[in-house]
């Protein structure tokens, strides 16, 4: 099986990730190692950072699909960003989208700790213009510790990614604890390594794939690694984890009833 990551922040010299061509040819060569073959490099879009050009994004991005290559490291990358999930997102996206791939997908994350109450319409909104929100690492948002707030959000259309360092404890005990209850209902669409770093890059993700499989079993290990992720990069929607279903009969009603009562 060859693993897909939505979530990496390979790009060098742009955000808060890899600071050099060095960092980054030990991050990939990390990836390749543990199975990696797709990369969507999701450099931040936000202010403070260089990396909320797209243009200088892309041409990065060609910079290091072609120092890979001329290196022997058989790793693709494909276009991405990693957004803030907060009220204005709309309008920006409908300013300068910045997508998953080529597909209607689009990485964003929740403040870490500010609550987010607004959350259910905005990603109503998003689905009404045909985009589709993938919620990075929500179990390391303060909004999704509510109970039944990740629910809420796989019902109103929203795909989650599982960050797999939180399985190991990588950013304390509650993002731990949350990760496991999400993975245990199947709330989770894919699973992305979140990487920043070369350090320790291969071990900690390495455990973190072990942890998954131990957790989820093989078959659910391999969707949120392969092939959700590879459908969410063609564009297509990725194999539906069996607890969105089984969230939305729990609660009855779906989204669209949740908007009608919320403008009446």
């Amino acid at each position: 099986m060859s693993f897909v990551d939505l979530h990496c922040h390979l790009l060098w010299g742009i955000d808060d990730g890899a600071k050099t061509e060095a960092d980054a040819l030990e991050m990939a060569r990390a990836l390749f190692a543990l199975g990696y073959r797709h990369v969507a490099c999701s450099p931040h879009a936000r202010p403070e950072f260089p990396s909320d050009d797209p243009a200088l994004c892309e041409r990065r991005r060609a910079e290091a699909q072609a120092l890979f290559q001329r290196e022997g490291i058989d790793l693709t990358l494909h276009p991405n960003a990693e957004n803030v999930l907060d009220a204005d997102l709309l309008e920006r996206v409908v300013e300068r989208p910045r997508p998953v791939g080529q597909g209607p997908f689009l990485l964003a994350e929740a403040p870490h700790l500010a609550p987010l109450p607004q959350l259910p319409e905005i990603l109503f909104r998003l689905k009404v213009k045909g985009v589709t929100p993938l919620v990075a690492h929500p179990e390391r948002c303060r909004e999704f510790e509510k109970p039944g707030r990740a629910e809420e959000a796989v019902r109103a259309g929203a795909f989650l990614q599982l960050d797999v360092g939180a399985l190991i404890g990588r950013y304390g005990r509650p993002a731990q604890k949350l990760a496991r209850a999400f993975l245990d209902q199947r709330l989770y669409a894919v699973a992305a390594t979140d990487l920043h770093s070369p350090r320790d890059a291969e071990k900690w993700v390495g455990d973190s794939i072990a942890a998954l499989r131990e957790l989820a079993g093989p078959a659910e290990a391999e969707r949120l690694l392969g092939t959700a992720p590879a459908a969410i990069l063609r564009g297509e929607t990725p194999p539906e984890p069996a607890g969105a279903r089984e969230a939305g009969r729990k609660k009855g009603k779906g989204l669209f009833s949740w908007w009608k009562r919320a403008i009446s």
